[in-house]
């Protein structure tokens, strides 16, 4: 009887594979074909994705034929989907960190160092507006709206980024002027400057409209510079280390006034006469009757009304001709509310004994002066180490790299 029973659980055993092959042999089409199907279009998206980054690519090459130079000098993209790209810095392993205006945080590797991105990383993208970075000994310093954040060891690190060290946690939560821009100055302190929350206004806080400085650890915080309404734009004099800044002159006073301003710091708790004084004659319509404006630091050169001066650098390379060695280049992000647009170009800034003696246009062509629109806005430069400069440019979301090649 056992044989028997074994018997027929073993025919009904073969009979059920019977059953399965032939659902398996009716369904194999049907599976070949959604694999196939799903095959197909993965293999149409990545395609068109592509298509998409190779016409955009294009798009940018083109009008990279539009930007005007002088002789001898090349512009070409070191980077390209970087949004909303801002403030740069480099890392001790040719690393490139981008802040943004939103929520994002940048690293972009080239690692074949061919002068061109072979990867851009997203770091961070839950951040309250991280415009700020600086490198310092192996870390990343991020500066947010109101915190400042360490990110120790990172280019180790970028595909699994550490939990950064909170340094400083103080600063206005406000977001008018509030977007950081920080840098280390050769005393090795970070260096933070505070805008004022508003277009033209008192404040309580004294934080407001000054620059501020620190140790690398958060600690021992102060204000360095007073009256400085929107400054997004530091460097330091590569002799007399002193420290140069671009600052952002008030609206609604008309298309040429007040202008905007490059400051030099020639020691600490100067004020450069904000809101009170704008230039170094103009009494604020409101504010001004309160002081002269012979009580305040005049800027060091008036740049022109409503440029939005910001990234400045002094160029410390030894690529670009000498006529531009130890002088100082200015992004101007381009103005907003002006009857006809100004800015959207990177200027020259010619320096001797501590004072600007000239102010020109380096490049151009980022505006249609006919159509009146802007596809492009420099925003902060950083000098390499072969002697190139990089552009970024927060409207495009790209990355420049502006080289000499000779005549």
């Amino acid at each position: 009887m056992d044989l028997v029973k074994t018997g027929n659980k073993s025919n009904f055993k073969f009979q059920k594979v019977i059953l399965l092959m032939k659902a398996f042999n009716q369904t194999l089409p049907i599976l070949l074909t959604s694999t196939l199907f799903f095959f197909a279009i993965s293999c149409s998206q990545a395609e068109d994705s592509s298509t998409e980054n190779s016409n955009k690519k294009a798009s940018i090459e083109q009008q990279l034929s539009k930007i005007k130079l002088p002789d001898g000098f090349k512009i070409s993209i070191y980077a390209d989907n970087v949004p909303n790209a801002r403030s740069m810095a480099l890392g001790a392993n040719g690393t490139l960190f981008v802040g943004t205006r939103k929520s994002t945080l940048y690293a972009i590797v080239d690692a074949n160092k061919d002068f061109k991105a072979d990867e851009v990383i997203k770091l961070e993208d839950d951040l309250n507006s991280p415009n700020g970075v600086a490198f310092r000994n192996g870390s990343l310093y991020v500066g947010e709206i109101d915190r400042l954040l360490r990110y120790d060891n990172i280019e180790s690190k970028l595909k699994k980024l550490p939990k950064p060290v909170i340094i400083y946690d103080d600063y206005p939560s406000d977001r008018h002027h509030g977007h950081k821009y920080i840098a280390f100055g050769p005393d090795d302190k970070l260096y933070i400057p505070v805008g004022a929350p508003c277009n033209i206004c008192e404040s309580k806080n004294e934080m407001f409209a000054t620059i501020t400085r620190m140790n690398p650890d958060g600690s021992g915080r102060e204000i360095y510079a007073k009256g400085v309404r929107n400054s997004v734009g530091l460097t330091w004099h590569p002799t007399s280390k002193e420290l140069w800044f671009t600052d952002n002159g008030r609206d609604k006073l008309g298309d040429n006034i007040p202008p905007c301003e490059l400051n030099r710091v020639s020691k600490p708790d100067q004020h450069f006469g904000y809101p009170y004084c704008h230039g170094s004659d103009i009494g604020d319509p409101e504010f001004g009757h309160k002081f002269s404006c012979d009580e305040f630091t005049p800027p060091a050169r008036k740049l022109d009304a409503h440029v939005a001066p910001l990234g400045l650098k002094f160029y410390t390379g030894k690529l670009f001709p000498e006529k531009y060695q130890n002088h100082i280049f200015i992004p101007e992000h381009g103005s907003w509310n002006r009857s006809r647009k100004i800015g959207y170009r990177i200027s020259f800034v010619k320096v001797e004994n501590n004072k600007a003696v000239g102010y020109e246009t380096f490049a151009e062509g980022w505006l249609d002066q006919e159509e009146q629109e802007a596809w492009g806005r420099p925003v902060d430069l950083l000098i390499m180490p072969d002697g190139s400069m990089l552009v970024s440019d927060d409207k495009l979301g790209v990355i420049y790299r502006i080289s000499y090649i000779g005549s």
